[in-house]
Order: C-alpha cells, then structure tokens, then sequence
C-alpha cells in the first residue's frame, strides 16, 4: 500500500506541474518544444539576474545625465570634426580631452556642439555644426548640418532624418532605419577611450551637499576612534596612561622622537629586510616579520594619538573640576572622548567651511599640521615610553605616598604646598 500511494502522490505532482504536459501528451507536444522553451526561459532568467555586469560592460545600464559640455577655457582641450577621414587622429584628440585631471569634462568642438548622455534632434529641428556625443545615443529625427562622432554610442537614424556630414562612432554602431547620410560612416565597435564615467563641469555638488558628505566623514572617523580609544581603557588603561603621562610631562621629547621615528621607519624596515634575507631562518620567517613590523608601527601611531586625546581631555577635565565645576567622576573614558572631541574640532571646522574657496584651503592645511603635530607627539611619546612599559619620562618621579587627591588639589602635605612642588603625576584614575 505505501508503494502505491508514493506513486500516486509522484503523478499528481507531476500532473499539478505539468498539466498541459500530463493532459494533451506527445499528441500536442511531440516534439517537447514547449517544454524546452520553458525550461530555456527559465534559465535565460536567471542568468540575466546572476550576471548584471554584461548590461554594465555595454554601456547601457548606466548612462550620465545627459547634458551640454561646457566648452574649454582658453588653451583647454580642442577636438576638431572637421575631417573624419582620420579617425586615429580624432581618437588621439579624444584621449586627451576625455581624461580631466579633475574629473570634470570640459571641451571645445569648432563649428559644433558637445554633448554628454543620450541626445536627439527632433523631426522638426535643423542642427547647424558638427555634434560630439559622448557616453550617450544619438537619436536622430530631423537635421544634422555637419558630422556627428558619437563615444561609447550608437547612431540611430529615424525615418526621414538626414545627416550631411560623415559619421564616426567609437565604441558604437550605427543604426539606419531610413535616414539619409550625405557623407561616409565608420564604425569603431570598441573603444578605450573611457576608462570611468565622465561628468560634466556643471554637475558638481553644491555647498550643502559638500557639507553634509563631508560632515559624515568626520563623524565616522570620530566614532571610529571613539570605539577604538574605549577598547584601549578597558584592555590596556595603565599603559594608555603612562604614554599619556609621556605627552603630558615630556611633549618636546616626545615630539622630537616621533619626528625622528617617521624618519627611520623606511631605512629600519629596510635593514630589516635586508638582514632577514641574508640568513635561510630569516627568509622563512620575513612574510611573518613584515607583517609585525607593520602592524606595530599602525599599532604605536594610533595607540599615540589616542593618548594625546586621553592627555588633553585630563588636563581640561582636571581644570574644570579644580575650578568647582561638577562634571561627574573623571575618568580615562571622559578623557578620551573629551579629548577625541578637541581633536575633531579643526576637521568639524573644515567639514562646515571647506566649501569657501580660500578659507576652506587655509582650514583644512591648519587641520593636517595640527593632526599631524599631535600625531607625531603621540607616536614619539609610545616609543619613549615602550607602548607603556617604561615610565622615566611619563612624570611619575615622586613616591607612591605622593600621588593622592590631596596632592593634585593642592592640598599641604609632608609640610610642603602641592601647587609649589614640580610637575607631578595624577594620582592613578579609576574606572
């Protein structure tokens, strides 16, 4: 009984699958024709939808806005289409012209116009001049009084249109459906003169918009380092605090290391390298001794610079609270997102007023030096004082009885002030 009912379950879901199939038999289908069509449909599908690639290496799937070319400044680039008899030479002329040091498109065609995305002459409409299109089909109805060269585009003539000039297209076809061409056509089917998408002077982002990208990007960099500076409390606190000591207590020292220490990172890695090689030990073990070098460099950069955030977020926390203020209890945590906050004022300054045409420039140079200034400090302070191993120069040169909160707020002890005595070290701060 059980085989029977599998077998009876096996044709009704092939009768509910196939019904057509099941009902009509090889006598309407006997070549399975429909059956085939299905299953190639089925599968023409799903490779349109897996391979979305072969529509982009088309040029279709994405186009610019279409749009005018504003021409060039004087002594900008020119693409002459007077003579398309040579098509090397116009190529040449489009390489140069289609390539902007700054990624915005601007060219001057002589006696014609320059167009960027799709562009069509109505039926209605006489074109005077040659016609440059670029990333864009040309879709003529009506007119053109000149040569049209088309770039990453087809041609499409219309019934009734009429172009008197040549025809050249690179990177595209032609397509007559019933116009009329008065001079020669050359096809070039592929091309490699876009290597990107282009866009046109005109289309760049406005002031909000360059402030609001650029305001994300600081905000994440601060999140960022938010998340990073927290980690460091709470895996690594007391070596975070003795570097920040170094900042604090030896800036000039810990200044002058970092700046030797950026000098000496290419030649130290290379006399690594070099000694590696010379040994059979060392050429096994130089993929794993790059990597290390590495990692400890970024590692001594960024542990440094968030150090300098944690120095500058005591020294404000610690100045508030001396004058009465009550901001809680001080922490390292308050002390780095404090400091992370100081540090993230010249680029929020940047990010609000880069858009201004000199100020922006002149803020976002004091923003790199400031950056890099505290930077360096923060690297040189992690070399000084080994990542926090050694204290000689984080200022902890009085004894342990010393370091108290009677000490740091100026509270007479051993028979001397506090506020009299040489720069100390903050008593060790709890979580």
């Amino acid at each position: 009984m059980s085989a029977r009912r599998r077998l009876v379950a096996v044709i009704a879901l092939l009768a509910i699958v196939f019904p057509r199939t099941a009902i009509a038999g090889p006598r309407l289908d006997p070549t399975g024709t429909r059956s085939l069509k299905l299953v190639h449909g089925f599968w023409t599908l799903v490779a349109e939808a897996s391979e979305p690639s072969v529509a982009d290496s088309t040029g279709q799937a994405a186009r610019p806005v279409p749009q005018a070319i504003p021409p060039a400044e004087a002594g900008g680039p020119r693409v002459s289409l007077d003579d398309l008899s040579q098509p090397g030479a116009i190529e040449s002329q489009l390489r140069t012209a289609l390539r902007p040091e700054d990624d915005r498109l601007r060219l001057t065609v002589p006696n014609g116009t320059a167009r960027l995305g799709d562009f069509s002459i109505a039926a209605n409409e006489s074109m005077p001049g040659h016609l440059l299109v670029v990333q864009g089909t040309a879709d003529i109805f009506g007119k053109l009084l000149g040569n049209l060269v088309t770039v990453g585009g087809d041609v499409v003539l219309h019934p009734g249109s009429v172009v008197s000039g040549d025809i050249l297209t690179l990177g595209g076809e032609v397509r007559d459906q019933g116009g009329e061409i008065g001079g020669e056509v050359r096809s070039f089917r592929s091309t490699s003169l876009l290597g990107t998408p282009l866009q046109a002077a005109s289309g760049g982002p406005g002031a909000v918009a360059l402030v609001f990208r650029r305001g994300a990007g600081v905000a994440g960099a601060f999140l960022t380092l938010c998340a990073l500076g927290l980690g460091l409390v709470l895996f690594g606190r007391q070596h975070l605090e003795v570097v920040s000591d170094t900042v604090s207590h030896s800036f000039g020292r810990a200044f002058t290391s970092g700046l030797l220490g950026q000098i000496l990172l290419l030649p130290t890695f290379g006399m690594l390298v070099v000694g590696l090689v010379l040994s059979v030990v060392g050429i096994v073990l130089l993929p794993f001794v790059v990597v290390v070098y590495v990692l400890l460099v970024f590692v001594g950069g960024l542990g440094g610079y968030l150090a300098v955030a944690h120095a500058m977020g005591e020294t404000y926390t610690r100045r508030r609270l001396a004058l009465g203020v009550m901001l809680g209890s001080p922490n390292s945590y308050r002390y780095v997102l404090v400091g992370l906050g100081a540090l993230a004022t010249p680029w929020l300054a940047w990010a609000l007023f880069g858009w201004v045409p000199v100020a922006g420039e002149l803020i976002r140079g004091a923003a790199i030096l400031v950056t890099w200034l505290l930077g360096t400090a923060g690297f040189g302070a992690a070399l000084l004082s080994r990542a926090g191993l050694r204290e000689n120069f984080a200022g902890r040169l009085l004894p342990p009885e010393a370091l108290t909160d009677e000490y740091l707020w100026a509270t007479p002890q051993f028979g001397v002030s506090a506020a009299k005595r040489p720069g100390a070290r903050t008593p060790p701060r709890g979580l």
